[in-house]
């Protein structure tokens, strides 16, 4: 009986030792905001073949993906992606854009839903504010380049009737209304 009890506890010990492994290991290459921006920083898409640059591509799509909103925000906020962005052509861009678009939107809806009717009505009056006074401007990051442009206003307006909740909708309508005044207005 003793050795089943010893084979017992060392079978036991092996899988706890393999899962503790596997729990350290995803959360040690779990992708976070510096990471990608390091990870962003130390590839270069120049002079690299189609094949090295798609695959670049889709790794920080990945990557980039896997992070949570507020991750994503902070990201976006550093301009980390920028230089990265701008050295792709226009038909990677338009994959890149592919990629991770719906991602982000999507968790920008479920933010949206989850918060507070207070905080998201003080939300679309900052974003409200900042809009007017930006009118006539495009929006920063959408200035050069129109079909990306496009684009992104879609994806955005896709996830939005898709993807907010009725009060979400409720609370964005003035922020919808005052983002489509602006592009009109640069029509």
């Amino acid at each position: 009986m003793r050795p089943l009890w010893i084979k017992a506890a060392l079978i036991l010990a092996v899988v706890w030792l393999l899962a503790g492994s596997a729990i350290w290991w995803s959360k040690a290459h779990k992708p976070t905001p510096q990471s990608v921006a390091a990870y962003v920083e130390s590839v270069s898409v120049e002079g690299r073949s189609s094949a090295e640059r798609t695959q670049e591509m889709e790794k920080i799509a990945r990557q980039l993906n896997a992070l949570t909103y507020a991750q994503r925000r902070e990201v976006r906020l550093n301009r980390k992606l920028d230089r990265f962005f701008r050295a792709l052509n226009p038909e990677e861009q338009n994959r890149f854009l592919d990629l991770t678009l719906p991602e982000g939107f999507k968790q920008m809806m479920e933010a949206l839903n989850k918060m507070r009717p207070e905080e998201r009505k003080r939300f679309v009056n900052r974003a409200l504010k900042d809009l007017q006074e930006q009118e006539g401007m495009p929006p920063e990051g959408l200035r050069d380049q129109d079909q990306n442009a496009q684009k992104i206003i879609d994806q955005g307006l896709k996830s939005f009737y898709s993807d907010a909740s009725a009060e979400t909708k409720m609370d964005l309508a003035p922020l919808i209304e005052q983002f489509q005044h602006n592009l009109q207005g640069l029509r």
